[in-house]
C-alpha cells in the first residue's frame, strides 16, 4: 500500500462523513478538480485504503431485533479458517474476528428473536467441527459506530 498524502486524508475525511457527497463538492472543498478527486479515490480503492461504499440497512427494519456477539472457543487455533468458512455460510453472521484471550473467534450476528438465536447457536454454530464452546453476549444498544479518525493538515495548522 502506497503512503497516502495530506490531500488523500482530506478526501477520506470528507467521504467518511458523507459517502454520497458528489465529487464536485469534495473537489471544491479540497481546492482541486473533480477529475483529481476521482483519480485519487480510484487509487485509494485500488490500494485497498477504501474497502467499500454503499448503503447501510438497519437490521431492525428487516425484523432482526437481536444483535449478538458470540465468543467461540476452538479445539485448535489452526482450525480458524475452516470454521470461518462454515460461519460464512450462515447469513445472520455478519462479522468474524480472530482474537486473543478467551476466544479464538468473536462473531457478530443478528437474529429475529431468541428462538432463532438459539437455533443459530445450537444447530449451526455449535455443530461446526472444531468448535468447543460458545459464549453469547446480547447487545442491548449500539451506543457508538464510526470510522477511525483521519487527521490532515490545513493551511499552516493541524486538524
Amino acid at each position: 500500500m502506497d503512503k497516502i498524502d495530506n490531500m488523500d486524508r482530506k478526501i477520506l475525511s470528507i467521504l467518511t462523513k458523507n459517502a454520497r457527497i458528489p465529487f464536485k463538492d469534495v473537489a471544491e472543498e479540497c481546492g482541486v478538480s473533480r477529475a483529481a478527486v476521482h483519480q485519487r479515490v480510484q487509487h485509494l480503492i485500488e490500494e485497498g485504503v477504501i474497502t467499500g461504499s454503499g448503503y447501510f440497512v438497519n437490521p431492525k427494519s428487516l425484523g432482526y431485533t437481536t444483535c449478538t456477539y458470540v465468543g467461540i472457543q476452538l479445539e485448535k487455533g489452526s482450525m480458524y479458517k475452516t470454521v470461518v468458512e462454515r460461519l460464512y455460510n450462515i447469513p445472520e453472521v455478519i462479522e468474524c474476528h480472530y482474537t486473543t484471550g478467551g476466544y479464538s473467534i468473536l462473531a457478530k450476528l443478528y437474529a429475529k428473536d431468541n428462538e432463532q438465536l438459539m437455533h443459530l447457536l445450537n444447530e449451526q454454530i455449535q455443530t461446526i467441527p472444531g468448535v468447543v464452546s460458545t459464549e453469547t453476549l446480547i447487545s442491548l444498544e449500539q451506543g457508538l459506530k464510526r470510522e477511525v479518525p483521519i487527521h490532515y493538515e490545513i493551511e499552516n495548522g493541524e486538524k
